[in-house]
């Protein structure tokens, strides 16, 4: 029997501490809408934003499973909280408006992703119209509605992407700049970046979790490989923090995005031989480690800034800001104009073409180190 492991005990760094009145303020007595509230991340939202006496919480999510799941713990959790679960998807733009015109909501956390850079490299097509057109779908219908804010979730994947997830999460981050700089609603847009989040589904610690109870080897892609880690509470408040911090102050922040200040980043190996021994268990000598190569659309690291976007601090502890690098957006809304009909035409080519016109530091090398 392997000892169970606190995700906690692998970051390495003390737990980032927020200030959770600004949530509040932010939350409370708001209609807010949470898209993709059945994952990782959009399930640890919904949790907070419930502890926040919103007026009334929306949970937006494609697979029925998942919907069910979050939507059966709020009921238990918080049975006072008017809620709605909603089975949608994102790429569907007359749902999409239907639901921001029947709920209302003022707030609107997206983060409904495709997010494992393998399956999107094996599925680009679907990557690139869920990632970059659906969060344009959700961000049009958000304008159109009278959303006072909405909040994109990102990933460090979108500084210089080497993959097609990268690539269609940082045309995402280009469209929801463009628009905060436009500002011509009213609707706020504000971006969060930050790293690999310990414990997600499809993250490492449950595969290797998974590997260990199975007497291994656990599988690591290269000996150098390294990534920034943060645990699902602190990417969550993060996410509300600074979304509280954008909408306060649009003067400074506009086009910004925000990225967590993750430390250093961590070696995979050496979080797999910590994990090893959590677990009461030798590394290499009870348990194997075998490295298996980099996949397509890999990096060996992850970067939080782009060359263009010298890191600026905030006046709150752990929260950097990006310097706006937005494009046009009358440009940008044509260029995805273009990679929507070459997704519906099945055109991948074509589609690739409108990615690297959108996102020019896209390299699609096989596996970028």
């Amino acid at each position: 029997e392997v000892k169970p492991i606190a995700v906690e005990d692998l970051l390495g760094r003390p737990q980032t501490v927020l200030d959770r009145s600004a949530m509040r303020s932010l939350i409370e007595g708001r209609r807010v809408l949470v898209t993709g509230a059945g994952g990782s991340i959009g399930g640890e939202l919904v949790r907070q934003i419930a502890d926040c006496a919103p007026a009334a919480l929306s949970l937006l999510e494609l697979s029925e499973f998942a919907l069910y799941t979050i939507d059966q713990e709020i009921s238990e959790s918080h049975p006072e909280l008017p809620r709605r679960p909603l089975l949608a998807d994102i790429r569907d733009d007359a749902r999409i408006a239907q639901v921001m015109r029947e709920e209302r909501p003022e707030l609107v956390f997206h983060a409904a992703a495709l997010k494992h850079v393998p399956m999107v490299e094996a599925n680009p097509l679907e990557g690139v119209r869920t990632n970059a057109i659906g969060t344009r779908v959700v961000a049009d219908a958000a304008r159109a509605h009278g959303v006072r804010l909405m909040v994109l979730i990102s990933t460090d994947k979108a500084v210089n992407p080497s993959s097609v997830m990268g690539a269609s999460k940082r045309a995402a981050e280009s469209y929801c700049q463009a628009l905060d700089l436009d500002g011509a609603a009213g609707t706020r847009f504000v971006t969060v970046r930050f790293g690999n989040v310990l414990g997600s589904t499809g993250s490492v610690v449950p595969l290797f979790q998974r590997q260990l109870a199975a007497g291994g080897p656990i599988t690591v892609t290269h000996p150098e490989m390294t990534r920034y880690f943060m645990t699902i509470r602190e990417a969550v408040e993060l996410v509300l923090q600074t979304s509280a911090l954008g909408f306060a102050h649009p003067d400074l922040y506009q086009g910004r995005i925000f990225v967590l200040d993750m430390g250093e980043p961590v070696k995979i190996v050496g979080l797999a031989r910590q994990m090893i021994r959590l677990a009461g268990l030798r590394p290499d000598t009870d348990i194997k480690i075998r490295f298996t190569g980099l996949r397509p659309g890999e990096k060996l690291f992850e970067e939080l800034f782009h060359g263009a976007e010298a890191p600026v601090p905030t006046n709150l502890e752990g929260i950097l800001l990006a310097a706006a690098r937005a494009g046009d957006l009358a440009a940008i809304g044509g260029t995805l104009d273009a990679l929507d009909q070459a997704c519906r035409g099945l055109d991948l080519p074509a589609a690739l073409a409108s990615l690297a016109r959108l996102v020019p530091e896209y390299q699609t090398a096989e596996a970028v180190p």
